[in-house]
């Protein structure tokens, strides 16, 4: 047992770092599956309502690849919740990852832990430590979102097996930074491992659930999203296929504890290539050097977004179905029909892409504090570069990157939403124009990340606490009767 010594003092020192952060995505996640409850559970008052919304889903091949498939078309707390099944599996899966990587590799790589290893401190114990925070956060989340949606009135087993959906892909995912944190030497290479297992787990998914003839739904069993969503929350609510994520989690541990013999600390399986002696041209500018550190990161994103915003159009001719009952669409009808919901609908979904695109803009800026601790910011302010010009390279990269994503998906968005409509030409200048006009807030919080590196470099993380807090106020503000005056508080409640 000497190689777990000290897991106890690290836990009690990761839960000190994050005692902003944890709480607040706790809280994001518990409030955005009971918003989305309670905004849907009026809508769909009885069967034939229900039954009809779940078949206009499960009939478009971009909803079911974007959300997963309906598995009981009469459920509420299925149609509710469809949502945020496999999309909020992914989302809980990257938290755990992230936190893995954030107390294993991103110590090693910032020196704590090789101090930290000249005391008392067994070998496996960062590791462990960092599992048991991880797990315990998805854990929480899981079990606070079942508790809040039997508050909302819906059936306690159905919203049991809902909470064990995130908390399985949690497992899974925690395992999977476990593994990853062991091949890299750097956390930001490490956390891109786990996004692209993530997205290949997402994708196989998507493949299985929108299968026409039914003969590749056993692609799905191939991912751990597609597992989490196999649980079938309101559907069935098989809580033994909770099972394959656990086997998972030990698996990658067992390798992840195995490789951990096999190197030292702070180095990394995959050894990085040494690069050239003498920089190109092209790199003799702190924004050329910041291109270079961001542009792999800006690629993998604007794919995605490019896809997102693809799916969001073309989901937009089916809207409709989607408001059967008849207090549903007398709504519509005041809202002025249903081109009006269509297009509040593309409005609303172009929103939720700035809130990801604000996502990468605080990733982005926190770029300057990180290569300020890996001391690599030092070299460069050694020379003629100054401080104002290194720090702006880094700041118009997550500006004009911002920019970048949230315009592709506009187009994106445009494009397809333009096809199934049978006017791309009117579509992609108003989706174009629906996109820009999310710049301002994306950009504030953008810029308060960058004041927060200026004023107090050390809680610079909690600008992921401030994300989160302005995403409830600006996203289910309204729904749960906050006070305008707060709901102000929100750059996105501004937009």
């Amino acid at each position: 047992m000497k190689d777990f010594v000290g897991t106890g003092t690290l836990v009690r020192l990761a839960l000190r770092r994050d005692r902003i952060l944890i709480p607040t995505w706790i809280v994001v996640f518990v409030v955005m599956a009971a918003g989305s409850a309670q905004a849907s559970i009026d809508l769909y008052p009885d069967v034939a309502s229900r039954t009809e919304a779940a078949r206009t889903t499960n009939a478009s091949p971009a909803l079911v690849s974007l959300y997963g498939r309906i598995f009981d078309e009469t459920s509420l707390g299925e149609l509710s919740l469809f949502k945020l099944t496999a999309l909020g599996a992914a989302l809980v899966g990257l938290l755990a990852s992230i936190l893995v990587v954030r107390h294993t590799r991103s110590e090693e790589e910032s020196g704590r832990l090789e101090l930290l290893s000249a005391g008392v401190l067994g070998r496996y114990a960062a590791l462990s430590a960092a599992l048991l925070v991880s797990v315990g956060t998805v854990v929480v989340i899981g079990l606070l979102t079942a508790l809040a949606l039997i508050g909302l009135g819906l059936p306690a087993a159905g919203s049991l097996a809902f909470g064990l959906v995130w908390i399985s892909a949690g497992l899974s995912f925690a395992g999977v930074g476990a593994l990853v944190a062991q091949l890299s030497e750097g956390a930001r290479t490490a956390n891109g491992f786990t996004a692209i297992v993530l997205g290949a787990s997402y994708v196989l998914r998507a493949i299985g659930d929108s299968s026409a003839d039914g003969k590749s739904e056993w692609v799905s069993w191939l991912s751990p999203i597609g597992w989490s969503q196999q649980i079938r929350a309101y559907a069935g609510d098989r809580y033994v296929v909770v099972l394959l994520p656990l086997a998972l989690l030990a698996l990658l541990v067992a390798g992840a504890l195995a490789l951990i013999r096999r190197r030292d600390v702070g180095a990394g399986l995959v050894r990085p290539r040494p690069g050239p002696a003498v920089a190109a041209p092209s790199l003799r500018s702190p924004l050329a050097l910041a291109w270079r550190l961001h542009r792999g990161s800006l690629f993998a994103w604007g794919f995605a977004f490019l896809l997102l915003g693809l799916l969001v159009g073309n989901i937009a001719s089916n809207v409709d179905g989607f408001v059967s009952s008849e207090g549903a669409r007398e709504m519509v009808q005041k809202l002025g029909g249903v081109e009006a919901i269509t297009d509040a609908f593309l409005s609303t979904e172009m929103g939720m892409v700035g809130l990801l695109a604000s996502a990468y803009g605080i990733q982005a800026a926190l770029r300057l504090r990180s290569e300020e601790t890996a001391l690599r910011a030092e070299p460069l302010l050694a020379t003629g570069v100054t401080r104002t010009r290194w720090l702006a390279s880094h700041v118009l990269m997550a500006l004009l990157g911002t920019s970048a994503l949230i315009l592709v998906a506009g187009l994106g968005s445009g494009l397809s939403s333009g096809a199934s409509l049978g006017n791309v030409g009117r579509q992609v200048p108003r989706m174009l124009a629906a996109a820009a006009v999310q710049l301002p807030a994306i950009w504030l919080v953008t810029a308060l990340v960058v004041a927060l590196f200026g004023l107090a470099p050390k809680l610079i993380t909690a600008a992921w606490a401030l994300y989160g807090l302005f995403l409830l106020l600006g996203q289910f503000g309204a729904l749960f009767n906050l006070p305008q005056s707060l709901i102000n508080l929100s750059p996105y409640g501004h937009t």
